[in-house]
């Protein structure tokens, strides 16, 4: 596949970087620009960055960062098998639990929300950082809704970090989570507070709260591109002057 010229392979974090280290300079070089090519895509063109990630793959699959980007592109494509297998090679390689909520939410993107459950109580899960307990949370969540559960996916969004006012990266989703199950199960005035607070917290546009925020108040936008080209209609010869 095709990179682009302002595309070097340096633009890959230092941790890759080092992780090539252990593959010829020139092949090196080539995985760090086909990696670079699957970051750059993935939220806009997630099967461009699948073909990357493939690429990438093909030249060293040995590499656990490789690995990492493969799942994930193929997470972003909804290929959940796939996405787990990559996840689990590049956890064995590097012996970490970072990849522990997304490897979860496989199991539910493959119809197995017990699954995920269970990985939301294993050992591994106190292993994680804030932000990965807050991820996990939120999988837990999505598997409670998926069996059905409402008032139990409620009841595992309810924490200290959902409480708390500090605005952390996950602090928008988290709310946005919570106000989602609560209209989900009807109720819908506590729905659109949480929506609010998600938009306080939303500083990068994540999640569209501010669209569900104005549906819960019958709010209607109208496209102003659509309204200047309505142009006004000219009054018909039978209402022009008589006589």
């Amino acid at each position: 596949m095709p990179i682009p010229e302002d595309v070097t392979g340096e633009e890959i974090d230092k941790d890759v970087r080092q992780e090539l280290q252990s593959l010829p300079k020139t092949l090196a070089d080539d995985v760090a620009k086909n990696l670079v090519m699957v970051a750059r895509l993935i939220d806009e063109d997630p099967e461009g960055a699948y073909g990357y990630s493939r690429v990438a793959l093909r030249l060293a699959s040995r590499v656990a960062a490789v690995r990492e980007a493969a799942g994930f592109a193929a997470y972003a494509n909804q290929k959940y098998s796939e996405a787990l297998a990559e996840f689990r090679a590049a956890r064995r390689m590097t012996g970490t639990v970072e990849l522990w909520p997304v490897m979860a939410d496989c199991e539910r993107g493959l119809g197995r929300p017990e699954k995920a459950l269970d990985m939301a109580g294993a050992a591994e899960v106190h292993k994680l950082d804030k932000a990965g307990q807050v991820e996990m949370r939120l999988v837990a969540a999505g598997a409670r809704r998926d069996m059905g559960q409402l008032d139990a996916a409620i009841v595992t969004l309810q924490s200290p970090e959902l409480a708390s006012n500090a605005v952390q990266a996950w602090t928008a989703r988290l709310r946005y989570a919570y106000a989602d199950a609560l209209l989900a199960a009807g109720r819908e005035g506590e729905a659109r507070e949480w929506f609010a607070k998600a938009v306080e917290a939303d500083r990068d546009g994540s999640t569209d709260a501010s669209d569900r925020l104005a549906e819960l108040d019958g709010v209607e936008f109208v496209d102003a591109l659509d309204e200047s080209e309505q142009e006004p209609q000219k009054p018909s010869d039978e209402d022009g002057d008589e006589g």
